[in-house]
């Protein structure tokens, strides 16, 4: 019997799993995870971001985790030694249009507490000698770190802590009883006190198994990248992103430096016909008809027509890829850049065509489920697994500690 069970091992469910250990050290804790490795899907194929929260609506989970994530990450960073730099990033106006969106932004990152400065054409120039704009806001607090990394030294201190990690287990089943919950995998059965789902791109379903409706279903985008030649590494001294359109969901294409010293491009957005589909050609009947057939989707598809039609031809044509990123920085071409790894987003998305903007965690009795955990997910993964357990119930004779 364990006090705890985590369905999924990528960061919010490492770090959920990490956190656990720490508040209730004689708990017996289970992560279950489906892949043959940590951090798979999501986690291991983002653009490696440590966020500032400038985005994000002031009062938001979204700006309070990412704040406060921002800080804790690079902290949680220097005291394992794993690689990071907070490099800062410009976000650009590329056009005189996009100047008051520029300032609504600015102002956002005062609102959220964020360190923005406004910077003018020539001074984006200092900090990016190649980007071509009208004018900018500089965001120090910006940084990158490989996520997969950090996801192993979560995996690791759970194990430390005396908890215990499986994977190749996918769930298939939860049967709930007066005192207990049976969760039937392919590798054997696990009873549990209390189930904590981080399922992704799979949360919807696995709520649904344990009978909770999360009101929201999950519509996976995938985010294609092209990466700089490494002759043309030059061109990007950090991270270069434009002015974001508020009316569509997406940042659009930027310019990001991984911490490895590769530039990655991109990325677009285009629905994925598979919820783990990082091909054009990757399909999956279920999941497509899900979709398909969902009125949430379509409601949103008529309203973002415009856009979604610029991100499918993106998708299709390097050119019209390419004509994007010159936007930022004209010197681009198509010989510069080589398709790279994509990543697919869990989108969760309500059946009125609302996209679900913040996180969604939901709880009930014995568990809680994270139905809706979009970017900043990764920056925000220590704060968002306080925040889990700081509202889970103390199982009995287990001992707390200060987290």
């Amino acid at each position: 019997m364990y006090d705890f069970a985590i369905i999924g091992g990528g960061i919010v469910g490492l770090s959920t799993g990490m956190m656990l250990g720490k508040k209730y050290p004689h708990a017996r804790i289970l992560v279950l995870e489906k892949e043959s490795q940590w951090a798979f899907h999501q986690t291991g194929n983002n653009s490696g971001v440590i966020h500032s929260g400038v985005y994000y609506k002031p009062g938001s989970f979204k700006a309070k985790f990412c704040r406060d994530g921002a800080n804790s990450m690079v902290q949680f960073c220097q005291e394992h030694g794993i690689d990071y730099e907070v490099c800062g990033k410009v976000i650009v106006a590329t056009k005189e249009a996009e100047l008051p969106r520029l300032e609504n932004l600015y102002q956002r990152g005062l609102d959220n507490g964020i360190p923005v400065k406004r910077i003018s054409a020539e001074e984006v120039k200092e900090y990016e000698p190649h980007v071509s704009s009208v004018g900018g806001i500089f965001v120090k607090t910006t940084g990158i770190v490989n996520y997969k990394q950090v996801c192993c030294k979560y995996a690791e201190t759970i194990q430390t802590q005396g908890g215990e990690l499986r994977l190749n287990t996918k769930v298939l089943r939860i049967i709930s009883t007066s005192d207990r919950q049976i969760i039937e995998t392919n590798n054997g059965e696990f009873a549990t006190k209390f189930v904590i789902n981080c399922a992704g791109l799979f949360s919807d379903r696995i709520a649904k198994l344990a009978g909770v409706n999360p009101q929201a279903k999950i519509v996976p985008f995938r985010g294609e990248y092209y990466e700089l030649i490494p002759e043309k590494r030059y061109l990007v001294k950090g991270l270069i992103y434009p002015v974001p359109n508020p009316a569509f969901p997406f940042l659009g294409v930027h310019f990001t430096r991984m911490i490895d010293g590769s530039v990655h491009a991109g990325p677009n957005a285009v629905l994925s016909l598979k919820r783990e589909g990082y091909t054009k050609t990757d399909f999956d009947l279920r999941d497509f008809a899900e979709v398909m057939t969902y009125p949430g989707f379509w409601k949103l598809a008529a309203k973002h027509a415009d856009e979604g039609i610029k991100e499918i031809i993106r998708s299709f044509s390097k050119a019209a890829f390419v004509r994007s990123l010159q936007q930022l920085i004209p010197e681009v071409t198509a010989a510069d850049v080589i398709p790279t790894h994509a990543g697919v987003r869990a989108q969760a998305l309500m059946e009125n065509g609302a996209l679900v903007d913040d996180f969604l965690i939901i709880h009930t009795e014995n568990a809680v489920h994270v139905c809706n955990a979009p970017s900043p997910a990764a920056t925000s993964s220590l704060e968002i697994g306080k925040a889990i357990v700081a509202e889970i119930p103390q199982p009995t004779s287990v001992r707390t500690v200060s987290v």
